[in-house]
């Protein structure tokens, strides 16, 4: 017997009803609704949210950061639950388009429901409505296009149907997800429609796992028993298909080191024999050693950005050939590899079988050890500098690790902080570390700790952010606050944009722009520091805060933030010229070719001579 429900009504029930199966277990995809009402939303959808309170729903301050709360929890989630984000028309829809980008980017499913013009045009231009002389069929949520994995527009209540059913094929797919915008013209929220039963009962969807090509599999296992210096790159891929204990068997059995990317850290602890930390730009010496010796690499859950691969500089060995597993045929293709195409655990089970009893050579043993021991050294260097004040970032990171402890996540994102964090964070866990890389969006940090703290509230979340990102969004501080979602922020104020002063420097130029420093009389920006009180600003948001100098006091006030029970945040100057190194990694960065400046020009030539190393491996 159908039901009479408004669109917005329908909608909801529908979200309420999503389940998603793996492995057996069975859970609610869609945990609730984040949202800011305004006049596109709050007589339909938001009715429709009040009507359902067994439907959480989540008021946030800022429409990128819901987007970016969302796309945290999914990801702290295994992909296998998320939220979703309504906003009003106009700039409340194309706020959330930032946040849009980032999820598809980093292949995490988001449901976007953005307020939309009129679909019956009897109130044109309405508030916020962007017109156009060449056509009535488009609104600012047409921007979403381009940065949706999928994107519709309901005209009428009975497309919804149709419209919902391809959403969730997209974002219970582990190849296809990403952010889903489905956009809601305003009259069309509130007219109703007479929906059947089958589209708002109870549906499972599962996420299989599923397997490669045989002939492609066996291939793969020839080439890792013929190989001498494999190397294993492990992505995000192996975390969302919690495959970490099986790599870690695969690993210690066969011997093969194991290096990560962003997404990837905490696939192996930090200290298993086969763990070389990370890779890359970012990478750890003895990574990046192997990486550029290495004559297999066995991608798994890789995308290979341009920090993996080092603007494909990383990968020198003359002879080396790639096999990739991952879910996504793009992805497996990369580097003209072998693909194998499929769910990273279940094709590493069977690879671990193929393989049999490979085990790497003695002498590449030895190297892997030596490389680890060396390493563990030079964190531990960078951990105990005990300099300043100011104290140093990798001082910083070091002291927060340790009073993280097994239970603590540490979440970042931009600046030069996740390369340090990438560098020198010791993770226990494979949910141990979140750092949004993909698309490395200033202001996810806060955000982004409060869906990982919804996601894995018996966890104790510690966002590390610098305060060229708090200032671009802190205000989701208050909602961690509304919500009783504790976060341990550690605000880094080393005056600016301590990552790209130092990009600018390398590249000849003299790091304009970069530091936050009053106008002086002769009109550039190279006055004294602004004076900002990021104290009094957290404390406002509702935060308790306090300021720290040393290691000493910075140690203090992270044992008193884990007796505190409410969000905290403790600010540290950082010392912005004392760098944890760079460990034989390069990166793409195109410089002037002519320039009135020596050091431009010196950077020029040294960027010349760099590019030669690129590979295209075609």
């Amino acid at each position: 017997m159908t039901q009479r429900l408004t669109t917005a009504q329908a909608l909801v029930k529908f979200l309420e009803s999503q389940y998603v199966l793996r492995d057996g277990k069975e859970q609610r995809f869609f945990a609730g609704c984040l949202g800011i009402f305004g006049h596109g939303n709050v007589a339909g959808v938001g009715q429709a949210l009040e009507q359902t309170p067994s439907f959480p729903y989540y008021l946030a301050r800022n429409e990128q950061a819901m987007v970016h709360t969302a796309a945290a929890f999914a990801k702290a989630s295994n992909r296998l639950r998320t939220l979703v984000c309504t906003s009003s028309i106009g700039p409340g829809a194309t706020n959330m388009v930032t946040g849009a980008a980032l999820a598809t980017v980093n292949r995490i499913p988001v449901l976007l429901l953005p307020g939309d013009i009129f679909a019956q045009r009897n109130a044109v231009p309405v508030l916020q409505q962007l017109e156009s002389s060449l056509t009535q069929d488009t609104s600012v949520n047409d921007c979403f296009r381009p940065v949706a994995r999928y994107w519709d527009r309901i005209y009428r209540p009975e497309q919804l149907i149709s419209a919902m059913l391809e959403t969730m094929r997209v974002l219970t797919s582990p190849a296809e997800t990403g952010a889903a915008v489905v956009c809601l013209p305003q009259d069309v929220q509130a007219e109703a429609f007479d929906y059947p039963p089958e589209f708002l009962q109870k549906r499972l969807w599962n996420i299989p796992r599923q397997r490669c090509d045989k002939a492609s599999l066996s291939k793969a296992a020839d080439w890792i028993l013929a190989s001498e210096k494999p190397l294993i790159i492990a992505g995000g891929g192996v975390i969302y298909s919690e495959a970490s204990d099986l790599l870690s068997s695969f690993a210690s059995v066969s011997g093969i080191p194991v290096v990560e990317t962003q997404a990837g850290k905490g696939s192996l602890c930090f200290d298993h024999p086969q763990a070389l930390g990370a890779v890359g730009v970012t990478g750890a010496e003895g990574a990046n050693v192997l990486a550029a010796e290495a004559d297999l690499i066995i991608g798994i859950g890789t995308r290979y950005t341009d920090f993996t691969s080092a603007s494909r500089t990383a990968f020198q060995n003359p002879n080396v050939r790639f096999v990739n597993i991952n879910v996504t045929e793009l992805d497996a293709h990369k580097n003209s590899a072998l693909p194998l195409v499929g769910d990273a655990l279940a094709i590493l089970q069977e690879l671990q079988i193929a393989v049999g009893g490979f085990k790497v050579g003695e002498e590449y043993r030895h190297k892997i050890a030596s490389s680890k021991q060396a390493w563990d050294a030079e964190v531990d260097r960078i951990y105990s500098l005990h300099q300043g004040p100011p104290i140093s970032q990798g001082e910083v990171i070091g002291t927060v690790n340790a009073s993280a402890g097994q239970n603590g996540i540490v979440v970042c994102a931009a600046g030069s902080m996740p390369g340090d964090l990438h560098k020198l964070w010791r993770t226990r866990d494979p949910k141990g570390y979140h750092v949004e890389y993909g698309y490395s969006c200033m202001g996810y940090e806060i955000a982004g700790g409060l869906g990982v703290k919804m996601a894995l509230p018996e966890r104790d979340v510690y966002v590390m952010v610098g305060d060229g990102s708090y200032l671009m969004m802190a205000q989701e501080i208050a909602t961690s606050i509304q919500e009783n979602q504790k976060l341990n922020i550690v605000l880094v104020e080393n005056h600016g944009f301590a990552s790209i002063g130092g990009l600018s420097r390398a590249c000849g130029n003299r790091g304009m722009g970069t530091e936050y420093r009053l106008r002086a009389p002769d009109g550039g920006l190279n006055g004294s520091i602004v004076p900002i009180d990021y104290v009094a600003n957290a404390e406002s948001l509702g935060a308790r805060a306090c300021k720290v100098r040393t290691r000493a006091e910075l140690q203090d006030a992270l044992d008193e933030m884990s007796r505190h029970p409410s969000t905290t945040v403790i600010v540290v100057e950082t010392d912005r010229d004392e760098r944890v190194p760079n460990y034989g990694c390069w990166w793409d960065v195109p410089i002037a070719e002519t320039s009135e400046s020596e050091s431009v020009g010196a950077a020029y030539g040294q960027y010349a001579e760099a590019r030669r190393r690129e590979k295209s491996f075609l």
